[in-house]
């Protein structure tokens, strides 16, 4: 009876370690997959101005949970037919759209939220989602897989839920155990600092568990309801410096932190924002406004929105931008500087590194870089190029 309990239990054990190593040459494969269309991305980014590099899309306003200092639910909306989802989508499409990512609202209330995943794929475009976490089990984040998500962002407010948030890692440390084990997706969790933020040391205790499952971790700074700045305290200010991470890829969006960093200080950008033209927010009522907090401007219905408005609103200049904290919009710009002056960008870039690691030192690939996107014949002929093995289209 024990020999065949012991047969059994190595049988067992097999064949979780098999399962285990399918899942991570699963995820391998669609890493490589995601980074050939990253670079598709950038490469179109570097040769043509004049579509939008990302595109968040509402499918539902509706939220399970009330965090006091979010303005961008309700608790009564109904979902935004799967029909007019997806034309929405290929409507995006049609404007040249390279990254879509899905929010909300909470946007896994959606019945339908897989389909539009799958359209969003479909048009060769990387598949984002932003999602509070409570709705993921480890059957559903499988189902995720199969729809093709590229990327899934959780934000954590706090250790233990409160009254301003219930995005607790109490309640989702679970969910991210099974992000871990089971997402072929690439998963990134956002801690928060800010004046809703009782006990900033709770964005540490986050981000180490979040690193420890291997993981992506974030910090981001809470705006007010018109997505502005509020300077962290002495107490917030330090652990957010503690919590960027020394040894991230030099082309991470999260290794550009020189917005932040202003922000963390109350201090103002100086940037132009391309929102409108390289970044859109596509409301439930299917709208494109400039980003979440600037609801109502431009107001446009997608439908009716084309490159000449595109053109004409990201060279609007928007009052807003110097105490902005909206993130992704400051993402898309940076491509944009970086097309416009790549020398000043990748200088900048490596100041900024060697100011949190001292002992750094660049490696080979800038100096190539710097040489491939000069302004010049160089980089129009180097472009083409690239953008040709990529099969990025302008």
């Amino acid at each position: 009876m024990l020999r065949i309990v012991c047969c059994m239990f190595a049988l067992k054990l097999e064949e979780m370690l098999c399962g285990r190593q399918l899942r991570m040459g699963r995820r391998r494969l669609r890493a490589a997959g995601r980074r050939l269309r990253e670079s598709r991305m950038f490469a179109r980014a570097m040769v043509s101005k004049h579509h939008p590099i990302l595109a968040q899309i509402v499918p539902t306003r509706r939220c399970n949970l009330a965090c006091t200092y979010c303005n961008e639910f309700d608790a009564v909306s109904a979902p935004v037919p799967l029909a007019e989802m997806l034309r929405r989508v290929d409507l995006l499409a049609g404007l040249g759209t390279t990254i879509i990512t899905i929010s909300g609202g909470e946007p896994m209330l959606h019945p339908d939220l897989d389909e539009i995943i799958r359209r969003v794929r479909r048009h060769g475009a990387i598949a984002t989602l932003i999602t509070n976490g409570y709705l993921l089990t480890a059957e559903r984040i499988r189902q995720l897989n199969r729809a093709g998500l590229d990327y899934l962002q959780i934000s954590i407010d706090n250790v233990v839920p409160d009254e301003t948030s219930k995005k607790s890692l109490k309640v989702l440390g679970r969910k991210l155990e099974l992000l871990a084990e089971h997402a072929e997706f690439a998963v990134t969790v956002n801690s928060v600092l800010g004046s809703p933020v009782r006990n900033p040391e709770d964005a540490r205790t986050i981000a180490q568990q979040a690193r420890e499952l291997g993981l992506t971790s974030t910090v981001g700074i809470l705006h007010d309801g018109d997505g502005q700045l509020r300077p962290l305290a002495a107490d917030h200010l330090a652990i957010y410096r503690d919590l960027l991470e020394p040894n991230q890829k030099m082309f991470e969006f999260a290794q550009y932190d020189r917005f932040q960093r202003n922000i963390s200080q109350g201090l103002p950008n100086q940037w132009h924002c391309r929102a409108g033209g390289r970044f859109l927010y596509i409301c439930e009522d299917g709208l494109v406004h400039y980003c979440s907090q600037q609801r109502g401007h431009p107001a446009i219905p997608l439908e009716r929105y084309t490159r000449a408005d595109l053109e004409r609103e990201a060279a609007a200049k928007k009052a807003c931008a110097p105490f902005c904290t909206i993130s992704c919009v400051h993402q898309t710009a940076m491509l944009d500087s970086f097309r416009e002056n790549p020398r000043q960008v990748l200088t900048d870039m490596i100041a900024a590194r060697k100011e949190r690691d001292p002992g750094y030192r660049p490696p080979a690939l800038l100096g190539a870089l710097t040489w491939m996107f000069l302004d010049g014949p160089v980089k129009r002929v180097l472009g083409r190029i690239a953008v040709r093995v990529l099969r990025a289209q302008s």
